[in-house]
């Protein structure tokens, strides 16, 4: 049997790298023991990789930096933790050929799960390292579905207290796919706003009946706002990016969708520099003013 610490930082460094399928040393660091010496971090690692938990590539590009992800011994562990229960990762998260071909954009998803994080403990709000669950699959039917890069979990007003839950579905492009075709996955989120699963010979409700619900709703009280995080490009690519979506926003068909759910848009760069709590986002209905991503169409 493996000397995990479930006690302190071992467990939540394996959960961690479990869930967010990659991470640097410094990222690591940052997720799990911010107030101690980078030097522990390290050691921790390094003791998680002489156990067969984790494993790393070296990016020869990128000064040689770091990268750790879970080996499938570690998932095998991880998965069996009540807060994994249900959500097995799939199996490339331990394959090094996979972690080497998704690594650039998975840092940056990890990254912009740690610009929430951090932002979080700063304003002592609740968003822990587990609130952020990457590529949650929500089927539309037809062997279709809608994976988000993350699905955020975030409690407003100070810990303990009861201040509203946010959710978000978060989208992180890096300017690999052109304008128009980022702007498409807003049609396919409008989709999954209205998917109605059916069964082969399902009947229409009788009068009187309930009529059958939105797939959406066995999972959330409110739709998730969704958000879009830019990188990968500088301020001019951003704003076309940014004016794609608005344009895509303008679509009748699209109406109802942006009407009820708050979609924005950001650039990473501005997240770190401000913080995503700041208003540095853009409504996809009006481009070219910021609000806070806690903002909502209806005021």
């Amino acid at each position: 049997m493996t000397d995990v610490d479930t006690g302190s930082g071992d467990r939540l460094a394996l959960a961690a790298l479990t869930q967010y399928r990659m991470a640097t040393t410094e990222q690591m660091h940052r997720v799990i023991t911010p107030e101690v010496r980078r030097e522990q971090t390290r050691r921790r690692l390094a003791k998680l990789r002489d156990e067969g938990l984790i494993d790393r590539i070296t990016l020869p590009r990128a000064g040689r930096l770091r990268a750790w992800f879970p080996t499938s011994y570690g998932v095998q562990i991880a998965s069996e933790w009540p807060e994994f229960r249900g959500r097995r990762p799939p199996k490339t998260v331990s394959d090094p050929t996979a972690v080497r071909l998704r690594v650039g954009h998975t840092l940056t998803v990890t990254e912009t799960a740690l610009v929430f994080l951090e932002d979080a403990r700063r304003r002592g709000e609740l968003c822990r390292p587990l609130d952020w669950i990457p590529e949650v699959h929500h089927p539309l039917g037809g062997g279709e579905a809608v994976i988000p890069d993350a699905l955020m979990y975030y409690r407003q007003g100070r810990e303990g207290g009861d201040g509203p839950m946010l959710r978000a579905f978060v989208e992180v492009d890096r300017a690999t796919m052109g304008p128009e075709r980022l702007a498409a996955k807003l049609t396919a989120y409008a989709r999954l706003h209205g998917y109605v699963p059916t069964t082969p010979g399902q009947r229409r409700p009788a009068f009187g009946q309930e009529p059958a619900q939105e797939a959406w709703r066995r999972r959330y009280p409110l739709f998730p706002r969704l958000l879009f995080v830019l990188d990968g490009t500088g301020p001019a690519g951003i704003t076309t990016r940014i004016h794609a979506l608005h344009v895509a926003a303008m679509d009748p068909a699209l109406a109802l969708f942006v009407r009820t759910v708050p979609v924005l848009s950001a650039a990473l760069a501005d997240l770190r520099a401000h913080g995503p709590s700041r208003p540095v986002w853009h409504p996809v209905q009006e481009p070219d003013h910021t609000v806070a991503w806690s903002w909502s169409p209806h005021g």
